[in-house]
């Protein structure tokens, strides 16, 4: 799941075209014979963070199949990535799936994915960077069916001990550093993050550089402003007042949080859930992250809903992913396990009803989506590797080597 680690070990491109057949007939009918009878079955595969998603998930199909006369069968994946790719292989897919961003354009590129956008009247009710996701070749192919950021999430106790109150909240670069030298001391660690470009990247966004342009037709990557990224971090690193979360025998930034290891951490909306069932007894509060060279910044994460183009259901599977993107089910699942509605309206009356999250759906305005390109997962868990060693790395090598990796990609992915 991308939530806890952005950019996991993922069924690469290679792989997965192999396995859908490099089709060119994306969006079009591959003449797949359609059922047209009043009640259908349909198979739904998600990948769940737990049971209370799960329960939403299945309690929401159900509200469906008793209101449509259609069945639903869901179903929860072991390894979602690779189970989508066998099942298009075989041209047996579930109707209606979770797509990660980081598989979203291999999976359109190799015309597994039914564009069902133009079918939605209300689309632009969800936000132009969400619907950016996930269009591909010009048509927006599946619908978000939530939204994270990320925000910097301080540990109340931990806090107050160092003599902090809430006017000390970090809101520059220089303050943060600062703050994380004078909560590091003895076993806490002043900043536990997670190693990774999910992470590391808002520092990248708030010095006012990424690793593409704003269209993905281009690599910028070895820009001043990542390098200027990358050294403020790596000198965070090598003085020790912010650490990896696997360095402080953690998986997570929530359990370094949760276990005292970590003063702050920087984490999105599903900390929500995590600190609720594991540490319900620890106070934290989260703020927005401090502002950097260039400003604000953030990264949002989402999933869409996908439509098999082999679907023999998919207008049933189009009825059915209404239904579970709809603003009350929305409202629903962010309740149940913390998610945020990826629909602009549900999002204000969630932001009303969960102030403690106003830092993480404020966010939501200029949060920086995830490179989508067919190809790239393989670029970004490269990156992610060379994340890894940076505390001891050379900042520009790391960004020169992305570069270049990810200009091969994109070369690739057109």
């Amino acid at each position: 799941m991308q939530n806890r680690t952005a950019v996991a070990a993922l069924v690469t491109c290679a792989a997965i075209l192999t396995a859908t057949g490099c089709s060119s007939s994306f969006g079009g009918d591959k003449k797949t014979a359609q059922d047209s009878s009043s009640k259908q079955h349909l198979t739904v595969l998600i990948a769940s963070s737990g049971d209370a998603e799960t329960r939403a998930v299945k309690e929401a199909a159900a509200a469906y199949a008793k209101k449509s006369g259609n069945t639903v069968t869901v179903d929860v994946a072991k390894d979602i990535n690779q189970q989508l790719a066998q099942s298009f292989a075989g041209h047996k897919p579930p109707d209606a799936f979770y797509v990660d961003s980081s598989q979203f354009a291999n999976y359109a590129k190799g015309g597994s994915l039914y564009a069902y956008g133009d079918q939605i009247k209300d689309a632009d009710d969800f936000s132009a960077q969400l619907r950016a996701s996930f269009t591909y070749n010009g048509k927006l192919v599946c619908l978000p069916k939530d939204t994270s950021t990320l925000a910097l999430a301080i540990n109340t106790d931990l806090w107050m001990k160092a003599g902090l109150t809430a006017k000390d909240y970090p809101t520059t670069w220089a303050q943060l550093k600062t703050l994380a030298a004078r909560l590091t001391k003895g076993n806490v660690t002043g900043l536990v993050i997670n190693g990774e470009y999910a992470r590391v990247g808002v520092f990248m966004r708030e010095a006012g550089g990424w690793i593409t342009n704003a269209d993905q037709t281009q690599m910028t990557a070895h820009s001043a402003q990542n390098a200027e990224a990358l050294a403020y971090v790596q000198s965070l690193l090598k003085s020790g007042s912010l650490k990896y979360a696997n360095q402080v025998d953690t998986n997570w930034g929530g359990e370094a949080l949760g276990k005292g290891k970590a003063a702050m951490t920087i984490e999105g909306n599903w900390l929500t859930g995590g600190m609720k069932a594991d540490y319900p007894n620890v106070k934290y509060s989260v703020v927005p992250l401090p502002a950097g060279p260039s400003g604000k910044g953030t990264l949002a994460f989402s999933q869409c809903w996908g439509v098999a183009q082999d679907s023999t259901h998919r207008t049933a599977a189009v009825d059915l992913v209404r239904h579970l993107t709809s603003a009350t089910q929305q409202l629903k699942n962010a309740d149940a396990f913390g998610v945020m509605p990826s629909r602009t309206s549900a999002l204000g009356e969630y932001a009303k009803k969960n102030p403690s999250a106003k830092a993480w759906a404020d966010a939501t305005a200029y949060a920086q989506g995830p490179v989508t390109v067919a190809g790239f997962d393989k670029v970004l868990n490269q990156f992610n590797t060379d994340l890894a060693k940076l505390g001891t790395s050379d900042p520009k090598r790391i960004l020169a080597d992305l570069q270049r990796n990810g200009d091969q990609a994109l070369t690739k992915g057109d």
